[in-house]
């Protein structure tokens, strides 16, 4: 049995995104999960528009928004109801971080549960540590600055179809240069 793959041409280019913005989460108490998110994680209070008629808060910090929407009936999303194992291969949302080892102790101060994990990668180390919200969404703090962003059409190693033996077709050049340009004016922008 032979499987044929169709590979279908994108004629569209990407959509012509910025940044992330914010990452949206419903919460059962908005007054236990901006307690959370701005001491735990730094995250500041700032204005949210008085049109909305629901109970919620927004957050900043980091140069992301955190928009918490209260909803407290379990029937209406998936809420956690009983405290599930922190799984680093779970849906998360990663923040980088300066020091791996304070996040640590600190968290342990706090009678927090956490979940430690390394990822090596041709000579470099990236600790994370995961934890759970008040809700249980997961959230990560890492030294991910430690391992390079590279296209991978730069890499040497191209990606192949794991079940099959064709090479993924190299339709790159405008991303990789995008990314590079991305990332060099944020290395420039960085400030000592």
């Amino acid at each position: 049995m032979m499987i044929e793959i169709e590979e279908v041409s994108n004629n569209y280019e990407a959509l012509p995104l910025l940044s992330l913005n914010h990452v949206s989460l419903l919460c059962r108490s908005v007054w236990d999960s901006m307690r959370f998110y701005e001491e735990v994680l730094g995250f500041v209070p700032i204005k949210r528009p008085s049109s909305f008629k629901f109970n919620g808060a927004w957050l900043y910090n980091y140069g992301i928004g955190i928009h918490l929407i209260e909803n407290p009936s379990n029937d209406d999303f998936d809420t956690i109801v009983e405290p599930r194992p922190i799984n680093p291969k779970d849906n998360h949302i990663s923040f980088q971080c300066r020091d791996v080892g304070l996040v640590k102790r600190r968290l342990k101060d706090m009678g927090m549960k956490y979940v430690t994990a390394v990822v090596e990668d041709e000579g470099n180390r990236v600790d994370q540590v995961f934890f759970h919200d008040p809700d249980g969404y997961m959230v990560e703090l890492c030294n991910c600055e430690n391992i390079p962003i590279l296209p991978l059409s730069s890499c040497s190693l191209k990606p192949r179809l794991s079940s099959f033996n064709r090479a993924t077709p190299a339709k790159c050049g405008f991303m990789e240069n995008a990314m590079m340009e991305s990332l060099s004016m944020e290395m420039l922008n960085i400030s000592f």
